[in-house]
Parts: C-alpha cells; sequence; structure tokens
C-alpha cells in the first residue's frame, strides 16, 4: 500500500472516527465549557486551587536537585551544536529521576503532582528545548500516562518501573500520509494466535531514534472474536521487524531524537495491547488531557527567559542618549512580554492544579492552555529577537566568538516554531475546542441540522431544543458584568482595580454565546465549515480564559503577600492587552474577507493565478509530496540508538 493509496476516507466516515473518539459526557464541571455556553463561572476557579504541604515538599525537593542538575549536566550549546543530546546527559536524568516525575513512587517514581511537572519540565527547557521535548514526550504520551489511566495492574507492574529509571518510551501516531485524520490509519495489527502481527510505518516519532518502549496506534481489521478498529499497543523496539529508518532533522530542536520507524511483522502479545480493541482514539485523546499541559508549561519558561533578557539588554544598549527600554517602541514589546508572561503562567498553573484536584473536567481548558501558551510565545520570542536587532538574527556561537554575550534568541525563536504543530496545530485545536464548545447545542439540535435524520426525529430534537432555548437564551441578557460594583473583592485599597475586567469577562461570554447560536441559526449544517469563525470564537474564548486565570493569580498572590501589588498591576495590563484583542475577534466574527479568501484559494487550484509566481525559481528537490509508506521489510540501515550505560 503506497502513501497515495491509503484507503479512502470520505468527510462523514471520518468525522465519525473522530466523534467516536471524544469523551461524549461531562460527568465534572467545567469552568471554559461554562464560558462557551455564557455563563461565567468563577466559583469553579476562585479561590485558587492550593496544593497539598507535602506536595509543595516533594516537588521543591525535586526542583532544587533539578536545578543543580541543569546548572551542571547539560551544556545547552553542545545540544544545539552536534544536534544530539549525549548519553551521559540522559544518564544522569534517569540516574534523578527525571524519567519518572509523574510516576507513582510505589514503580519508583518521582511521584510529582502535575503542577511541579510542568514546573520541572519549564526549568529544564529554559536549558534545553530538547531535553524538554524528551522527557514531555516520554511521560505526558508516552507509555507512562496512557498505562496510569487504561493500563492493567499487570501492565503497570511491568513497565512502569522500567519507565521511572531506565527506559525511553515514544508515541507512535502519525504516518506518511496521515495526521490529524486518523481515520486513515493504515498501519495494521492482524490477529494471530494469543498476540497481533504488526506493520506499517510511522512517521516524526518523538523519542523513537533511542526509544525502548513505544505506543502505537494501529487498525486492527473486524473479526470473529475481534470488535477491531483503532488500537493501543506496547511494543518493545528491540523486537524483532522494528526498524528506525531516518533520524529526523528540523529548523529547531536541534537535539530532538525524532524518526520514521518501519514495523515489518513485529508479533506483539495480546497482553501488551492497552484497553480494549477499538479504544486507541479515545485512549489517546484522554491521555492528551493532561498531556496537552506540558506544552504550554515549556512555553511559559521561554516567556520568563524572554522577559529576563529583554529586561537586562534593554537596559545595557543606549539609542539616542537614553536606554532602548526607555523608547516607547521598544517598552511596549517589553510591556507586553512582562505581562504575557504572567498570565501563561497563571493559565498553566491554574490548569494544573485543576488537574491534581480532579473536580473539574479540564479538557478544554487544557487545549486552551496549549493552542495559547505555543501562539503567545511565539509572539513573545519574535518580539525578543526584534528587541536585540541584528544580534537577535546572530547566532549563539557568533556572538560569542566575537566577544559577546552568547545569548541564543534566534535558536529560541527556532525552538518554539514547533509548538504551533506539536500534538494538535492551531488550526486542529480550533475545531477540536470548537466542537467541545458547541456541545450543548449539538446534543439538543443535532438532530435538526443531521441530514440523515427522519422528520420523526427532527420533531423530536426541534421540541428538545425549544426547551432548551428557552432556558437559555434569557440568561444570556443580562449578568453581573453590568453591575458596577460586581467582583468588588478584586479592588483591594492600594491596588489596581480589576473588577472591571472579571466583568468584562462576564458580558463577553454571553456575547460570545449569542454570536455561537446566532452563527448556528444562520448555517446550521454548514456550520462546521465555518472554520474561519470557529477559530475567532475558541481565540475570544482563549482570551477570556486567560483574563480570569490572570486575574484570579493575583488575588491569590495578593493574600499569600507574595507580590501581590506587582501582580495585580501585571494582570491589569494583560487584560487592557487582551481586551484589545478580544474586541477585535469580536469584530472579525462578522467582517472578515472569508468568502472572498475562499474564492481565491479556488482560484489558486484552478491554476488562475500560475502568472504570478512567473519570475523565481523552485531550489527543491526532486521526489514525491509524500513518502511511500508500503509495508514490507526495511531497506534501510536501523538507526536506532541505545543509549550507553554508564
Amino acid at each position: 500500500m503506497t502513501a497515495s493509496s491509503v484507503r479512502p476516507v470520505s468527510e462523514r466516515e471520518a468525522r465519525r472516527v473522530a466523534e467516536a473518539a471524544r469523551e461524549q459526557v461531562w460527568h465534572k464541571p467545567s469552568f471554559a465549557k461554562e464560558l462557551f455556553l455564557g455563563r461565567f463561572r468563577l466559583d469553579l476557579i476562585h479561590p485558587h486551587p492550593a496544593p497539598a504541604p507535602d506536595d509543595v515538599r516533594r516537588g521543591e525537593k525535586f526542583l532544587e536537585k533539578l536545578n543543580s542538575f541543569c546548572e551542571t549536566g547539560i551544556d545547552a550549546a553542545r545540544i544545539e551544536r552536534e544536534a544530539k543530546i549525549p548519553d551521559e546527559t540522559i544518564e544522569g536524568l534517569k540516574e534523578l529521576g527525571a524519567l519518572g516525575m509523574k510516576i507513582d513512587p510505589k514503580y519508583g517514581g518521582a511521584g510529582l503532582t502535575q503542577v511541579y511537572y510542568n514546573k520541572a519540565l519549564a526549568l529544564v527547557s529554559s536549558v534545553s528545548p530538547a531535553i524538554g521535548a524528551l522527557l514531555s514526550a516520554h511521560q505526558s504520551i508516552g507509555v507512562p500516562q496512557p498505562l496510569k489511566l487504561f493500563g492493567t495492574q499487570e501492565q503497570k507492574d511491568t513497565f512502569l518501573p522500567r519507565c521511572a529509571r531506565t527506559d525511553i518510551s515514544a508515541f507512535l501516531l502519525t504516518e506518511p500520509d496521515v495526521g490529524s485524520d486518523p481515520a486513515r490509519l493504515a498501519t495494521t495489527a492482524v490477529p494471530e494466535g494469543d498476540g497481533y502481527i504488526l506493520d506499517g510505518v510511522k512517521l516524526w516519532t518523538t523519542n523513537g531514534v533511542v526509544a525502548d518502549l513505544l505506543v502505537v496506534m494501529a487498525r486492527v481489521p473486524a473479526s470473529e472474536g475481534h470488535k477491531g478498529g483503532i488500537t493501543a499497543f506496547i511494543v518493545e523496539t528491540a523486537s524483532e521487524g522494528v526498524t528506525v529508518e531516518n533520524r529526523n532533522a528540523f529548523m529547531g530542536l536541534r537535539g530532538l531524537e525524532n524518526g520514521v520507524t518501519r514495523f515489518h511483522r513485529v508479533r506483539v502479545p495480546a497482553a501488551n495491547r492497552i484497553g480494549p480493541e477499538g479504544a486507541g482514539l479515545k485512549i489517546a485523546l484522554t491521555t492528551l488531557n493532561t498531556g496537552r499541559l506540558s506544552l504550554p508549561a515549556m512555553c511559559a519558561g521561554s516567556g520568563k527567559w524572554c522577559l529576563k533578557i529583554a529586561r537586562e539588554w534593554s537596559a545595557a544598549r543606549e539609542q539616542w542618549g537614553k536606554p532602548i527600554a526607555r523608547h516607547e517602541a521598544v517598552g511596549a514589546k517589553i510591556s507586553f512580554i512582562a505581562a504575557t508572561t504572567f498570565a501563561l503562567e497563571a493559565v498553566i498553573d491554574l490548569a494544573s492544579q485543576m488537574a491534581d484536584e480532579d473536580r473539574n473536567d479540564i479538557r478544554i481548558e487544557a487545549a486552551l492552555a496549549k493552542l495559547y501558551g505555543s501562539e503567545m510565545a511565539w509572539l513573545m520570542a519574535d518580539e525578543l529577537v526584534q528587541i536585540r536587532g541584528g544580534r537577535g538574527f546572530e547566532t549563539a556561537a557568533s556572538l560569542a566568538a566575537r566577544g559577546e554575550r552568547a545569548v541564543p534568541a534566534e535558536q529560541m525563536l527556532r525552538d518554539l516554531r514547533i509548538n504551533r504543530i506539536f500534538e494538535g496545530s492551531t488550526e486542529i485545536m480550533h475545531l477540536l475546542i470548537a466542537r467541545e464548545a458547541v456541545d450543548a447545542h449539538l446534543s439538543v439540535a443535532g438532530d435538526l441540522i443531521d441530514p440523515d435524520k427522519s422528520l420523526s426525529d427532527k420533531g423530536k430534537a426541534a421540541a428538545k431544543a425549544g426547551g432548551f432555548y428557552a432556558r437559555w437564551l434569557p440568561g444570556l441578557v443580562t449578568g453581573p458584568g453590568q453591575l458596577p460594583r460586581a467582583y468588588a473583592e478584586f479592588r483591594p485599597p492600594g491596588h489596581c482595580d480589576l473588577s472591571p475586567h472579571l466583568r468584562y469577562v462576564e458580558r463577553s461570554a454571553r456575547k460570545l454565546a449569542r454570536s455561537t447560536f446566532y452563527a448556528m441559526s444562520r448555517w446550521q449544517g454548514r456550520m462546521e465549515t465555518k472554520q474561519g469563525f470557529l477559530g475567532r470564537i475558541v481565540d475570544i474564548g482563549a482570551e477570556l480564559f486567560a483574563m480570569s486565570a490572570a486575574c484570579v493569580r493575583a488575588e491569590m498572590l495578593r493574600t499569600t503577600g507574595d507580590h501581590g501589588a506587582e501582580a495585580y498591576q501585571l494582570a491589569d495590563v494583560f487584560c487592557r492587552q487582551a481586551r484589545i484583542r478580544a474586541e477585535e475577534l469580536f469584530a472579525r466574527l462578522w467582517t472578515n474577507t472569508d468568502e472572498l479568501d475562499r474564492k481565491v484559494v479556488s482560484g489558486v487550484l484552478a491554476g488562475s493565478y500560475t502568472w504570478l509566481e512567473e519570475g523565481v525559481l523552485d531550489p527543491s528537490g526532486d521526489g514525491p509530496w509524500i513518502a511511500d509508506a508500503t509495508p514490507g521489510p526495511a531497506t534501510k540501515e536501523n538507526v536506532h540508538r541505545r543509549i550507553s550505560r554508564t
């Protein structure tokens, strides 16, 4: 089966597969879900949840050890120069227990909470983002997390001690011709005896080049005694028939051990199947509910570093008789970096603590954190490069060679760029979050816009929808956001007044819900094709969530006596900046070029504008757009490498 001959999948089937993998029921409250429904449930996040004292002691102790190792055991310049994390560095991380940060101590792990796991990732990523990616891919989406959630006790006893101390794991879903549309998954696991025979090719296998254990998603064909469907398996990399055919190289994260892995008649015991057949995508999505939090944690850490460099450099560099920080054009960039870093930390700490408490469903919060963190971190790094000027474009090695401080600003920009694609691109995150945001509407009115439903079903749906909207719509007319004294606890004496921002969030949440309802009424079944509109709806929700988190964090810091006045100031500035962005997005909901863009795209695809491409040469090499992924024996050398044991 070649990449171009992957079994065709209709749009409806692809949607069905994705929908079946979703968690269909909300068993716990969700702040973000309520926000998209126009209900500002501040009580779900305020007062800010706090970690248990024992968790804090254990977490701080580990961070202290990790900090010492980062200072002495990681040579970031060498990783960038050699495009590889040295074996001795990985061995040091193993000895420290960094592979088992999230694993229960009874399996040999450190047992960190989500909050402290994320703090650890932010710390180590500030030194080397490639190491942060290795540790995150291993624990957030690799073997430990799906086993924790779905594994049998025997699987946990067998694999978790290995993952905690010695074995690196990876997660393999993507294929050369399969990205965010898993319905087209071509890798197969055919039942045979007491196991399965695995065949296929996986692309962009982060950690795959050095991994000992793999979580592999493969399609089990339905047959007698086998439900079939996309299924998750634990595969030993040392198994016969597993070949790492290529170590991929990227514009950033040069130390990333990411490759192409081929499976040819690899025997996998049935005991290594995670969950039942057909549950693979549900396992993957559930794992990502908290797994996605690792990426925005590292983004928040990047913001902290950008702020430090911006502060130090802009105070030392003078132009026209004063430090560049005192020039308004540069100062605005520094203010943006400082305020946004505060907000990103607020978002990730709040979402992580909510994950630890497990009182709320955070699937939307985690997705918003990933989306917002990756986009804002990229903007902050870009602003830092601009503040640094020519030195921002120059490599750290070149700066050092001519006697200046080796500041890797351009590397930070390159390293951060993948975060807008990793673990769900921004465009896919928009659609994923939008689907959850309109879930309540589809649950009561979905049959009305479903072309496959009968008139009888549509009649029942109409009655059901009528009752829901009769109760829901009146609640979108007025609310606390219109009361001048609402949220008075957020205007303490001697501090900035944050209450207007929370009133804005409450009013905007209702406006957002009304806009969503108007759009569904207008477009009905075509709503899902309005990706520009849906993306703006989600982006507004992300700004409102970040504003809420920033205000709640500022109040928490004030009550604990920890930089309260400064936190209030940063929250105030961030909210003012976020409100400007949100208002622009609201305006663009109905005033945009979406229809014109579609016409231009049709013209581009039809070749109407090929004359515009004249006058340049294409330096791209030859070869297919998508590599051949025909199952079969490997024809390339196995470049998998085992980390040398010292």
